[in-house]
């Protein structure tokens, strides 16, 4: 089976973003980030995507980059797809073809909140500090998730790595 996974980093009131940016400097979040996606394919939202370009004027490399977009927007070396659901399916037909066993959501925040119900793992950064931004991390069930490891690091901002597992039945599985 391949699994679908979310990664992001959230504050403690969970910000995930400001201005279309990380509000934050994390470089073992961003060590983390490639580690786990490297190879696999990487679902986003446009905007998601117009960031990482702007940051390093290409799509991830080394990844099958996935953006999701009804308005016809084209993504010079990504695939656009017009909903998650059939993002999701190409992501795994993608995962499947290359022997992989797991893709990713990476944002932005209506990417994360339509792909709840279709994760299986979710790899959560949590940034022990408050932020004003603009874009938040929506509520997750907590019945239908446990923690299943969790590493806590000192730092300026200190910060946790969490890893989570879905434990209920109410995921769906894209077409």
């Amino acid at each position: 089976m391949i699994k679908t996974s979310a990664i992001i980093a959230a504050s403690e009131n969970n910000c995930i973003g400001l201005e279309n940016d990380l509000p934050w400097h994390i470089p073992q979040d961003l060590k983390r980030f490639k580690s786990l996606t490297m190879g696999k394919p990487v679902i986003m939202g446009r905007k998601t995507f117009e960031s990482i370009v702007a940051r390093l004027g290409k799509p991830l490399p080394g990844r099958d980059n996935l953006v999701i977009s009804r308005s016809g927007f084209e993504a010079g070396g990504a695939l656009v797809c017009p909903d998650i659901e059939s993002a999701v399916a190409k992501a795994k037909n993608l995962a499947e073809e290359k022997g992989l066993d797991e893709v990713f959501i990476i944002g932005g925040a209506q990417i994360y909140e339509l792909a709840i119900p279709f994760l299986d793992h979710f790899y959560l950064t949590r940034v022990h500090i408050v932020v004003n931004g603009d874009a938040f991390l929506p509520a997750l069930n907590e019945q239908d998730w446990r923690e299943i490891e969790r590493d806590d690091i000192d730092g300026t901002p200190s910060f946790s790595f969490i890893t989570l597992e879905r434990v209920s039945a109410s995921r769906q599985v894209a077409p």
